[in-house]
């Protein structure tokens, strides 16, 4: 039987980290750097918020995600 092994996965995009929260994964930090980039980090369970990124590329979330950054640029353009 296999060990569940408990790490932290760290992404910068917020996308992910939403995609991530929507499947009930645990946010342990969330912060803003002085170089302006986003830092989300989640308790990790055998790699399964690192799959569920690649499974957010693929969805209709993903596209929604694309679709409103799209239109803050034309917004902030």
């Amino acid at each position: 039987m296999k060990e569940n092994t408990t790490e932290t996965f760290i992404t910068s995009d917020i996308g992910i980290a939403a995609y991530l929260q929507l499947k009930g994964f645990k946010l342990l930090r969330c912060e803003r750097r002085q170089n302006g980039r986003f830092h989300f980090e989640f308790e990790e369970v055998d790699d399964q918020c690192k799959d569920l990124s690649f499974e957010f590329l693929s969805s209709d979330f993903c596209k929604f995600d694309n679709i409103v950054r799209n239109l803050k640029k034309v917004l902030f353009s």
